[in-house]
Parts: C-alpha cells; sequence; structure tokens
C-alpha cells in the first residue's frame, strides 16, 4: 500500500498553518509557520519517495495530507513495508528516504548508500515515538497484567496456556481459560520487532535467551506481515497475543505491564518520559540523532517497551533538489502541529520542543 494526499480529518486545518522551506535552494528557512489562519504559499514542488516502517504509517498519512495540502504540486510517496525493508531500498537507492523502527546499525553505515554523494552517509532522526503494546484477543479477560518474564515466557513458547501459574500469579481474582495461546508475531524484518526483543533481553534474560534482532527468532505460534497483518491474524483468533505498535491495536484488549513494581497501564506520555531519560547512541556523526533507549528505566507510569521510529536520510544527496525535499519534508514531520496531528491521528507522543528543535537543525543541515 502506497500512501499518498491522504487527507485524515484535522489535517486540513494544520496544513493551513505551515510554512515550508524552498525545494530550489538547499538552505533551510528560519521559520517555517505563519499566523494561525492566514494562507500557505505553495512553494514545494517535485516528487519523493519512501518505504519503511509500517508502525509509522498512519502518521505518515497525516503528515504527507498535511505537507501536500499546503504544497500542491509536491508528491510524497510512502509504502509501509517495513522496517527492514525501508532501509534494504534506501540503501540500494530504490527509495529518497526510510522509514525505520531501529536505527542504522553500524554494519549500515559502514558501507555506502546509493542515493547519498560519494564519501557521505546516511543520518537517522527520530520523528515518532510510541508504545508497543501486548494486545490480546482472549474472551472474557479485559485487564491483564504480564510482567516481562512471563511475556518472554510466552513469545518463546516455555508458557502455552493461558491458566498457567505464572500468569495466574500475576492476574488473581481474574478467570483465565485453559485454552492454548497463540502467539502472532512479525513474518517481515520489522524494526517493532527489533524493540520488543530488545526489551525481553533487557528485562528477561533468563527466560529470553535470544539476542534481540528485526527477525522474530523463535519457531512458533502464527506470522504475519507488517502492523496491519499481526492486527488482523490477532483479531480473527481467540485466545491469541501479539505485540503491536499501539496505533494498530484498534479493537484489541491491551495488557499493563509490570514496572518496577507497579502495573503500568499504556500511555504515550510513559513511552515519551522513557525517551526523554534515554541518551544518544554513542559515536554517531554530529547529525546522527539515534537514541539508546533505557529499557529498564522504572518511572513512576514509564512505560520502557517503547518505539521510536526514524526517518533514514542522505546528509548530502547525489542529486541536491531531492535533498532540498527530504530536508523540508522532516522539518515539516517534526514541528510541533505536524506532530501534534500525527498524535491525534496515530497516539503517538508528539517529540518534546528540545527534540523537536534537535531534529529540524539536523534536517536543515541536509543537502
Amino acid at each position: 500500500m502506497k500512501l499518498n494526499r491522504i487527507a485524515p480529518l484535522g489535517v486540513v486545518a494544520v496544513a493551513a498553518a505551515l510554512v515550508l522551506a524552498g525545494c530550489a535552494s538547499n538552505e533551510a528557512a528560519a521559520d517555517n509557520t505563519t499566523p494561525a489562519g492566514s494562507a500557505a504559499p505553495t512553494t514545494l514542488s517535485g516528487t519523493i519517495n519512501g518505504i519503511g516502517s509500517s508502525a509509522q504509517g498512519t502518521a505518515q498519512q497525516s503528515w504527507i495530507a498535511g505537507i501536500q495540502t499546503a504544497n500542491p504540486d509536491l508528491n510524497i510517496n510512502y509504502d509501509p513495508q517495513g522496517s527492514g525493508a525501508g532501509r534494504k531500498s534506501f540503501i540500494s537507492g530504490a527509495a529518497d528516504f526510510a522509514g525505520s523502527d531501529a536505527a542504522l546499525k553500524d554494519s549500515e553505515l559502514a558501507g555506502s548508500f546509493a542515493m547519498c554523494a560519494p564519501g557521505t552517509k546516511a543520518i537517522d532522526l527520530p520523528v515518532y515515538i510510541s508504545p508497543i503494546a501486548i494486545a490480546y484477543n482472549v474472551e472474557g479477560v479485559t485487564d491483564l497484567k504480564l510482567d516481562a518474564a512471563t511475556i518472554a515466557g510466552i513469545f518463546s513458547g516455555k508458557i502455552t496456556t493461558w491458566n498457567d501459574p505464572k500468569i495466574a500469579t500475576l492476574n488473581s481474582g481474574t478467570t483465565l481459560p485453559s485454552a492454548r495461546i497463540i502467539v502472532v508475531h512479525r513474518s517481515d524484518d520489522s524494526g517493532t520487532t527489533q524493540n520488543f526483543t530488545e526489551y525481553l533481553a533487557a528485562n528477561a534474560k533468563d527466560v529470553w535467551t535470544q539476542p534481540s534482532g528485526q527477525t522474530f527468532p523463535y519457531q512458533i505460534g502464527d506470522a504475519a506481515k507488517g502492523t496491519s497483518g499481526v492486527a488482523e491474524a490477532t483479531k480473527s483468533a481467540k485466545n491469541s497475543i501479539t505485540y503491536i505498535d499501539e496505533s494498530g491495536a484498534a479493537g484489541l484488549q491491551v495488557a499493563q505491564l509490570k514496572v518496577g513494581d507497579a502495573f503500568v497501564k499504556i500511555s504515550a506520555a510513559g513511552a515519551a518520559a522513557v525517551v526523554a531519560d534515554s541518551p544518544s547512541v554513542a559515536g554517531r556523526e554530529a547529525n546522527d540523532l539515534a537514541i539508546d533507549i533505557n529499557r529498564t528505566d522504572t518511572q513512576a507510569n514509564a512505560w520502557p517497551l517503547v518505539l521510536v521510529s526514524y526517518l533514514i536520510a542522505c546528509q548530502q544527496y547525489q542529486d541536491a533538489a531531492t535533498g532540498a525535499l527530504v530536508s523540508s519534508y522532516i522539518q515539516y514531520v517534526a514541528s510541533d502541529a505536524a506532530q501534534q496531528a500525527a498524535a491525534q491521528q496515530a497516539g503517538s507522543a508528539p517529540l518534546s520542543a528540545a527534540l523537536s528543535a534537535k531534529v529540524i537543525a539536523a534536517a536543515q543541515s541536509i543537502k
């Protein structure tokens, strides 16, 4: 599915308040907003193509509709094939930018990028923060509580029935069926899987014995492609459970997560708080803003099962016009208005003012 010129409710109003940097130049505008109610000038034209994160899918609909409403001669295509496909496509030159729920690996950065000017690299710019839900479909169970060790046991195949004592102990007073647990996981290389397995590797090392990664490591349950795929598979199968970006969990129950000594309900604010407490990845270039998520954060109401999703772009493109369009698009995406629009549509956490400023400054450096 390609996302193009889709206008969710409210996005047109957001777009009317935004001014984008001119695309014919490599210089970014210093101020990309206009007074509320004023007309947004048409300044951008051309086409850029992105491939990547399905978790970003709903947010991308909002962002694309907003920027294209303000710039009718601009055409942005985004194909939510998954984070792994997005990075591979960007590296090979099949996409002008990638959406990815995991930053580029050191091994990927050590290689070359077909779209980038010789001798230059790509940069990771965080634009989307969202909690990952443990979503389930179990008749009569509406307030499930789980900890990291139990989640690891379920998704590694060590816990196989819903009334297993490890689950029952966490859910005193809840009647759990004796039915077999149907695990639903991603079939494609996925940044959501990367973040999910990082969380389990950090918090349940004795149970989750596989390394974290973008490919689900256990031969268990049912596999489905993309956020929408695992959502539909879980809705279709009784007694099933999955991990999914919260934007795709509508129609499913979402478990509470034990954080420290308390059970916490999923929230974008809790996810954002964890990101705010997390350092940058060490050793990256100045404009690469990859975040080393603190998976063991236990502050009150924190949700450490969080993904930070990036737009990946060249620091310098071989084609300057493409670089100018990508720069303007990312500046728009990181703006407060665009972040608030995505929060309304996707339930994501808007970037903090400080992080937004860093992303915009880094995007302005793209040539």
